[in-house]
């Protein structure tokens, strides 16, 4: 009588224990990539705002080329002075009349 109550224990701490192995290895796991992905936290801090400065620099210098090329349109080209009228002339192609 005691062999099979002794076998069903054995079996249900079996169980039990591979479901707290289990859970104790995955936490394990967990806790390895958390540590490794907060060692590499601060290069990847640095990369990013290193990205973002070259980004910006670039944008900033786009910008400044926009604005320049506006006041020089506005200023009228390179003379500032106005236009002259065109002079009405003759075309070779036209005929005199008789």
């Amino acid at each position: 009588m005691e062999r099979p109550l002794i076998a069903a224990l054995l079996l249900v701490g079996l169980i039990i224990g591979s479901g707290v192995g289990s859970s104790y290895a995955r936490a394990r796991r967990g806790w390895n990539d958390y540590q490794a992905a907060k060692k590499t936290v601060p290069g990847a801090r640095r990369a990013a705002w290193l990205m973002i400065k070259v980004v910006t620099t670039k944008i900033g210098v786009i910008v400044l080329l926009l604005i320049g090329a506006v006041a020089y349109a506005a200023a009228g080209g390179s003379d500032g002075s106005e236009p002259s009228a065109p002079n009405p002339s003759s075309t070779p192609d036209e005929r005199p009349e008789r």
